[in-house]
């Protein structure tokens, strides 16, 4: 049996043979755990209500910068590794940092720009060792580590804090 927290919900996976009882006293031996991860998520909440969204202006401030910057990065990265890439595409979305597709073409999130010079790294090398590996095995992540030792670092800031960046973007 397994149990998870996603968006406020609780989730319980359990073999199809399992008793109500049993799936109830499972629930029960991690109840303090399931309230720890319910409160950080409606502290989250609580947090992504209170930023300022941003302007159009903003937004388009961000997207310049992006595309002035993350082609340098991009580059720079792709040196390291000796890949080519296709298009560098800049938006912005609600849900991802950054993509590669199977035509090498990148993508990132102009929100990005949000993030501290580590953070853009990170999100950069990951997309440009798609380029080599089309998948998050270990081949891959070994090769991310090559290109950027920190990575983990600063992935786990944008892992604590994208979800207050994304907040920022209006209705």
């Amino acid at each position: 049996m397994s149990v998870e927290v996603r968006d406020g919900k609780v989730i319980v996976r359990a073999p199809n043979r399992t008793s109500k009882r049993s799936a109830d006293d499972f629930v029960k031996k991690y109840e303090g755990w399931i309230e720890k991860q319910l409160n950080k998520y409606r502290e989250q909440q609580a947090r992504e209500a209170q930023v300022e969204k941003l302007t159009q202006e903003e937004l388009d401030s961000l997207y310049a910068q992006a595309k002035a910057y993350l082609p340098q990065r991009v580059r720079y990265f792709a040196g390291l590794l000796g890949v080519d890439y296709g298009r560098i595409t800049i938006r912005c979305q609600r849900t991802r940092w950054g993509s590669c597709s199977a035509k090498k073409n990148l993508n990132f999130n102009c929100l990005l720009m949000l993030a501290p010079p580590g953070v853009i790294d990170s999100v950069v090398a990951h997309e440009i060792c798609h380029l080599r590996e089309m998948n998050h095995s270990e081949r891959f992540y070994a090769l991310v580590l090559r290109i950027y030792p920190d990575y983990y670092r600063d992935n786990r800031w944008l892992r604590e804090n994208g979800s207050l960046l994304m907040a920022r973007l209006p209705g």
